[in-house]
């Protein structure tokens, strides 16, 4: 942080991402740091000075006591915390506190976790017999006539009120099971990508086929109505969904969603694989041809995923890496890499003479190396040749490097409508047990990319297995176009479905990929959050070391007003949240699919980072059998691993669970109400009376839960009369004191009382589902509770909240004050609940300001006051925040931004201790460089391509919108004029890039309670007192404005990001992180036909898409993705 002198260093960054070498500051932060210090040292920090008598230490202290006991007396009053203290005190004798055993906590949840996944994959499996039965009874038909719902045209009507063909009548219905979408669940429907088309022969028969399937959606659901999306994805391009729904397309009719480019159908496709990508970058190349090529790559990168590895090399009359930093290697072809190398494939430029054989001779030797040394996937290898054809000399290298054998496939693309030299491109592929296909148009890249995936299928087809892949974590947003709820983190389990004809038997065909979503909430539903106590959590991670889910993981940044997923949301690995794990000793057990425990120190960010928590964790991790899922259980030591356990009647507990001011966790399953559609509209409290009365014998609920809560009403009970009471008393006030009170219980029960009418209320958000932080959620419980936990018994922590939005300033601001309800039992102490109150600020400083009124044993009016223009009074919380100051715009910011002379001092004395934290899913604007230094400035050739390009593109969407073009497709149009609007869009955008973070949070050190001292300022002395305020997390500090002190930088408490220089990028690229490669590898087949290996495609394209390669070259390269 520039400026700041760090009188207290953190070091703790974990050593895989540490900055290493690049600490931000700079020559200039260093003198400044150097002129403080010295400042620091000629200071008399704790020696008495002749001007410190004009703030006597004695009154300051007076001050401190006097506020501190009529805010202690105020909020114990209006809370009722003795009063249920003394309740839970009550019963103690009746309760047992039981020590939680975390090994046997995480082996039940992963147990219970895989027999729900267990349940999905039986579904899955019911659908890949069907399908494949319905296969083989079923005999080609070229001219087939048959109606389907086309999910784009059900319910839709022509001019005369017809449906339109493929549009029939389809009920549709919300439903809460599916995100209350309007959907059909006794049907599935038909999706096709725009570039599809309707009718086509493969198309009817592969749809007739699989109508089999609705029956077996039905089941699978019935038998299992946990289950959610169902689905089958053809090899053709059509998708069967079920529950049936309406597709819509996208602003400019193009329905993009293609089914065979999901990460789920590739992975069950295929067996993990290590691709080397070689390209032609000679003089040849140039022009359009370069542009598809590049297209066809980015293709290629899309149909790659965690478990593959990739590198790409480019070749003219020398040879070279695209990303020098990866010469010679291959790396995981995960979200981060791909798009890594999509930005430098934009970048490619043609020239020379291309001399293939020294491209393909370092493509064989990194696979071989990488075989040789058990790296990469150890399944597939395959070089994918993208050239125009112009290719020599490369028999000598197969045949040094790849027969007799040829365990590395070669997959040819021929670029451009040239046919020259089809035929070698053609003895390439066939020889190498590859594929070749010629993509003459953009349009012809997606269908002749996916063409290696069905050669890379064949093994695996032909052994009929039937491997099960679960997915990464991902938000399917491409899924419903229209719809808000695909903003949820899921995963897949898929099959391949295979052809299992005799006579195509050696040809491997896959029919197409089922497939099953699972809500990663509803899997972590598994593992109760109460059970955790109040800062533990559960978590998953894959085995490549990714988060699957866990409590820290945000996927989603704003971007203006939207929720947008970061780029990267989908390949967090556990070290960048659990970066306390330095040795990555947790992270390599729990890849690795062991069972057992360990503990760690770690820093807990509360508040939006603006606070910390240090605990001691203990976790606990084991796997989930027949996945490649890890779980993981976090407990904190002290009372997170106590359990407080009571009984009381169903009859009392009853009476008082249904007190108006009492509500449940909605987050928390205390019953199952998801399942059975007559349970769906009950809440969970309503759904605990009816099990608790019998009315309702077929509710399942949580027995233990449920009794925790009965316990929980009853003992908080009393409390609802305290506040009633309270409440009639204070009606009569003049000044509004306190807005309401509150209290939670460990279970997730939460009562609340309001004191002054609800439109009175300052903060209407809080303890409603708006501000989640105030409540009990799955993944927290809420932040009064938290911080009360870790604070001492008896004792409040005052939080200061804006009522409103921090958007819009000049809102009130309220304080919260809370405290801990602790119970201890032979010596075991258990958190029971938490309560306080939420007051004014408005309140709190008018007593502040009676209370230093306060002189002590002087008669007549104070000599000191904080009312007085010589001295400054500041109430700050215990990380440095402002609550009580004489300057209002100074309230609710940090100390050490308003005046950084006290904050430095502070921190040099040790009152302050500054702890640095890092934030490894951090969005940053990008440098304002181009991406490569190659071209730092715009030439004057460059501006008047640019303008070129900008000419063009107009003259093309104009062309695109003139009704002479009407007789082109309109689906093309579609298409072409969505590439565009795309573009202008884009250009819009100031794209923010993930990066990491780091950012100070400064934290009281409790066992300085007074202290004072005088700053060298230069000409002056800045006299300043500090005292704690008791039974509370607050701090007095009372200092001379008088003394300018601007010479001290000010301390600002804002993230900056670690910049790593090129080495230490470089290595933090090429670094392989230990992961756990899948079960099965399907690499070859003797009876594979090797002599599939393609043909010339049909060079027939409409104009449209001739024209689109042109488009691609006015466009930015990027948006051919």
């Amino acid at each position: 942080m520039p400026g700041l002198p760090r009188f207290h260093l953190d070091t703790s960054a974990p050593h895989s991402r540490r900055p290493c070498h690049q600490w931000p500051g700079s020559w200039a932060s260093l003198q400044k740091t150097v002129v403080i210090l010295c400042l620091l040292l000629s200071s008399t920090s704790l020696s008495p000075t002749h001007a410190q008598t004009e703030i006597p230490l004695e009154t300051v202290k007076l001050w401190a006591d006097t506020f501190g006991r009529d805010l202690y007396d105020t909020v114990t009053k209006y809370s009722g915390s003795l009063l249920l203290q003394k309740k839970y005190k009550d019963v103690e004798s009746s309760l047992r506190i039981k020590e939680v055993d975390g090994l046997e906590l995480v082996r039940k949840f992963s147990e219970d976790m895989e027999t729900m996944l267990r349940r999905k994959v039986e579904a899955v499996k019911n659908l890949v017999e069907a399908a494949e039965e319905a296969d083989l009874n079923h005999e080609f038909n070229e001219s087939l006539v048959f109606n389907y719902y086309n999910s784009v045209l059900i319910n839709e009507r022509d001019e005369n009120g017809n449906y339109v063909e493929l549009g029939a009548e389809f009920v549709l219905e919300s439903n809460a099971h599916f995100s209350n979408l309007m959907v059909n669940t006794s049907i599935s429907s038909v999706q096709l990508p725009t570039n599809v088309y309707n009718k086509d022969p493969d198309i009817l028969n592969g749809v007739y086929m699989s109508e089999a399937l609705n029956t077996v959606f039905v089941e699978n659901f019935q038998r299992d109505p946990t289950l959610t999306w169902q689905y089958f994805g053809s090899s053709t391009g059509f998708f069967r969904i079920y529950p049936g729904i309406k597709w819509t397309p996208d602003e400019n009719g193009v329905i993009a969603f293609d089914c065979r480019n999901r990460g789920w159908y590739i992975q069950a496709a295929t067996s993990p694989k290590d691709i080397v990508i070689v390209v032609d970058t000679s003089g040849s190349m140039k022009g359009l041809r370069m542009t598809i090529a590049k297209h066809t790559i980015s293709t290629i990168l899309d149909t790659l995923g965690e478990n593959d590895f990739v590198n790409i090399i480019a070749y003219s009359d020398y040879i070279h890496y695209i990303e020098p930093c990866f010469k010679g290697i291959l790396v995981q072809a995960d979200r981060d890499n791909r798009e890594h190398f999509k930005q430098l494939v934009d970048e490619l430029m043609v020239k020379g003479v291309g001399v293939v054989n020294q491209a393909l001779t370092e493509a064989f030797q990194i696979l071989k190396q990488f075989q040789e040394a058990r790296q990469g996937s150890l399944c597939n290898q395959a070089i994918m040749l993208i050239t125009d054809g112009a290719v020599e000399d490369y028999e000598p290298v197969f045949e040094k490097y790849n027969w007799p054998d040829r365990k590395v496939r070669v997959f040819t693309y021929l670029i451009g409508r040239e046919v020259t030299f089809a035929d070698r491109m053609k003895w390439i592929a066939c020889n190498n047990k590859g594929y070749y296909t010629q993509i003459s148009t953009l349009a012809d890249a997606q269908e002749n990319v996916m063409e290696y995936l069905h050669v890379l299928s064949r093994p695996m087809v032909i052994n009929h297995d039937h491997d099960i892949t679960w997915t990464e974590a991902y938000m399917d947003s491409k899924l419903f176009t229209s719809q808000a709820q695909s903003l949820m983190l899921l995963t897949t389990v898929a099959m391949p479905v295979f052809s299992k004809k005799n006579e195509t038997r050696s040809h491997g065909i896959l029919l197409g990929v089922v497939g099953s979503d699972v809500a990663l909430r509803e899997l972590m539903k598994l593992a109760p959050r109460y059970k955790l106590g109040v800062h533990g959590y559960a978590f998953l991670n894959t085995n490549n070391g990714y988060i699957l889910s866990h409590p820290d993981l945000r996927p989603l940044y704003r971007d203006g007003k939207k929720l947008k997923p970061k780029p990267n949301y989908n390949s967090v690995d556990l070290s960048e949240v659990e970066w306390e794990d330095r040795a990555e000793t947790l992270r390599t057990a729990m890849i690795n699919g062991e069972t057992g425990s360990l503990s760690m120190d770690v820093k807990v960010p509360l508040d939006k980072g603006k606070r910390v928590l240090f605990l001691t964790n203990d976790y606990f991790f084991t796997d989930i059998s027949d996945t490649p899922f890890s779980l993981g259980v976090v407990l904190s030591r002290g009372h997170g691993e106590y359990i407080l356990l009571g009984n009381t009647t169903v009859e009392e507990g009853l009476h008082d669970l249904l007190h108006p001011d009492l509500t449940l966790a909605s987050d928390w399953i205390y019953c199952i109400t998801d399942i059975d559609p007559d349970h769906r509209k009950l809440s969970q409290l309503e759904a605990i009376v009816r099990f608790l009365t019998g009315e309702d014998p077929d509710l399942e609920c949580d027995e233990e839960l449920v009794r925790e809560v009965l316990l929980d009403a009853v003992v908080t009970a009393p409390m609802e009369a305290y506040w009633t009471a309270m409440a009639l008393n204070t009606s009569d006030e003049s000044e509004q004191v306190v807005d309401m009170a509150f209290l939670g219980t460990r279970a997730g029960l939460l009562r609340s009382s309001l004191f002054v009418g609800s439109e009175k209320v300052s903060d209407k958000k809080f303890l409603t589902p708006e501000d989640e932080a105030s409540i009990f959620t799955m993944d927290h419980f809420p932040l009064w509770y938290r911080q009360a936990a870790e604070h001492p018994a008896g004792s409040f922590v005052f939080n200061l909240r804006s009522a409103e939005a921090p958007e819009s300033p000049g809102q009130p601001m309220v304080v919260t004050a809370s405290t801990a309800v602790a119970v201890t039992v032979d010596k075991k102490t258990a958190i029971a609940a938490a309560v306080g109150v939420q007051m004014r600020l408005e309140f709190l400083q008018r007593t502040f300001w009676a209370a230093t009124q306060q002189c002590g044993t002087v008669e007549g009016p104070c000599p000191e006051s904080c009312q007085d223009s010589h001295l400054d009074c500041f109430v700050i919380d215990n990380n440095g925040f402002i609550l009580i100051s004489e300057r209002s715009q100074e309230m609710g910011r940090f100390l050490g931004e308003v005046d950084g002379a006290l904050m430095t001092q502070l921190l040099s004395m040790g009152v302050f201790s500054q702890v640095t934290m890092y934030d490894y899913q951090a969005m940053c604007k990008p440098s304002n460089h181009h991406h490569s230094a190659a071209r730092p400035l715009v030439s004057p050739i460059s501006a008047l391509l640019t303008a070129t390009r900008w000419l063009v593109n107009e003259l093309l969407l104009l062309l695109l919108e003139w009704s002479a073009w009407g007789s082109w497709r309109a689906d093309s149009k579609a298409e072409a004029k969505a590439v565009f609007h795309q573009s202008h869009k884009h250009k819009k955008q100031d794209m923010l890039q993930p990066c990491d973070t780091q950012y100070p949070v400064f934290v009281h050190q409790t066992a300085i309670q007074e202290t004072n001292g005088a700053i060298e300022c230069g000409a002056c002395q800045k006299i300043f007192v500090m005292q704690q305020i008791p039974s509370s997390n607050l701090l007095l500090l009372v200092t001379d404005p008088t003394c300018d002190c601007s010479i001290f930088p000010l301390i600002l408490q804002e993230a900056t990001e670690v910049k790593y220089n090129a080495s230490v990028k470089c290595d933090r690229m090429r670094s392989q992180k230990l992961r756990r490669r899948p079960d099965s590898c399907h690499a070859f087949h003797p009876e594979e036909n090797a002599q599939d290996c393609g043909g010339t495609s049909d060079l027939s394209a409409s104009l449209p898409m001739l024209l689109l390669p042109l488009c691609a070259w006015v466009l930015p390269p990027q948006l051919l993705r």
